[in-house]
């Protein structure tokens, strides 16, 4: 059974024909009956010019009914000029005239406003003009009243059904527009989030690695160097590598901990973000690695929102390992963190010989200047401002402002 029903909705002009073969056979057996019976046909008024008209007008009006789905309008009109042939010739109508209210009903189910409205006034004046047209000489004017507006409100209810369906049809259309509108909407936002997250990591990698690797091969040149003259400075360099190693590892579990959604790390809770108290550590590595570092705070330190103490704290890390890697040979830098009313000032800065032009102003030197980048995008993040370049004396200055938000 539920084959049959969607083989019949896959094929609706075949049910359609089926329907119209009905009122033909139906059609046909009411004309048979008034040709060969002399008497009927004299009492409904048909003569030869009747009879002769109401053959191709109930074959139009099945025609209407066979292909009403797939030329609506059309059949509208073939169905208006079938009406208009039976006023003309007096041809009385036949059952094939059902096809009135179905042509109705689906002109009102479309989306076609001339047609709806034409169907309408159709299904207004049809009963009037059949009463008025083919009077019954037995029935009282009441009577005949009564019974044009019961056809009145048969032709009126289809007309409503189908506009009824046509509002439906237009509601559950707007909501699946609006469920598929809804979903690419999702997509896009999640394609976003990830790209953001990924943003994200991409920085952390960066700032963890990059400043980590680069006090390691700091350290390593210098125990290389002094190896064979000075085998304890030389060990003591090897432990400064130890032990930045040991906390590159531990950031990066911290950050690999961050993608493994749900999980937990061997050793209970993942290390906290870095932020403004452990700049001191940050300076200590630092000059440990040979880098000269005046570091400063200024104003009352108070708590801050951990976005802003995570961008000053690699803020600071990225401007001391550029100042390692393009500073130059006796290269000294300055930090100084003031803490103001409403924002937090952020000043790095050294006397070497500064980057590239390329690495501040392009964005980048096959593959160079992730950092700065990096920054700008942090900054950005927790709506500061971000300006570096080169010195006026030489060397180089990063300077950042990162708004505060008030703290409990």
């Amino acid at each position: 059974m539920h084959r049959l029903y969607e083989f019949l909705r896959r094929h609706p002009t075949l049910v359609d024909g089926a329907w119209a073969a009905v009122l033909l056979v139906m059609s046909a057996g009411w004309l048979v009956g008034v040709m060969t019976h002399p008497a009927s046909a004299e009492s409904l008024g048909q003569g030869d010019v009747q009879q002769a008209a109401s053959v191709p007008i109930a074959l139009a009006l099945c025609t209407v009914v066979a292909l009403r789905r797939r030329a609506p309008e059309k059949m509208l009109l073939l169905a208006a000029g079938a009406g208009l042939a039976e006023v003309v010739t007096g041809a009385f109508p036949v059952p094939a005239n059902f096809a009135l209210l179905v042509i109705v009903f689906t002109n009102a189910s479309r989306n076609v406003r001339w047609a709806s409205r034409l169907a309408l006034a159709g299904a207004l004046t049809a009963p009037t003009v059949h009463t008025l047209r083919w009077p019954n000489e037995g029935q009282g004017t009441a009577g005949a009243v009564l019974g044009t507006v019961f056809l009145t409100a048969t032709f009126l209810l289809a007309w409503v059904l189908g506009d009824s369906l046509r509002t439906r049809r237009a509601y559950y259309a707007q909501l699946e527009e609006r469920a598929a509108r809804l979903e690419r909407e999702r997509e896009a936002q999640a394609k976003v989030a990830v790209a953001a997250e990924r943003a994200r990591i991409a920085r952390e990698l960066h700032d963890v690695v990059a400043h980590n690797v680069s006090v390691m091969v700091v350290q390593a040149d210098g125990a290389a160097y002094v190896m064979d003259t000075a085998p304890e400075q030389a060990r003591q360099a090897l432990a400064t590598i130890s032990g930045t190693g040991r906390q590159a590892l531990s950031e990066m579990r911290r950050l690999l901990g961050v993608l493994r959604t749900g999980e937990h790390s061997e050793g209970g809770e993942y290390v906290p973000q870095p932020g403004v108290e452990q700049l001191a550590d940050l300076v200590e590595q630092v000059r440990g690695a040979g880098l000269t570092v005046d570091f400063r705070i200024e104003g009352t330190p108070r708590p801050l929102p951990s976005s802003v103490e995570l961008t000053a704290y690699r803020i600071v890390q990225e401007a001391l390992t550029n100042t390692r890697k393009h500073g130059g040979p006796d290269v000294g830098a300055t930090v100084r963190l003031t803490y103001g009313a409403d924002d937090l000032t952020l000043l790095a800065e050294d006397d070497g010989r500064g980057a590239q032009r390329e690495l501040y102003e392009v964005g980048g030197l096959d593959g160079l200047g992730q950092g700065l980048i990096g920054m700008r995008e942090r900054v950005g993040m927790v709506g500061g401002s971000l300006d570096a370049g080169p010195r006026p004396g030489g060397g180089f200055r990063i300077s950042a402002v990162l708004p505060l938000k008030s703290t409990v």
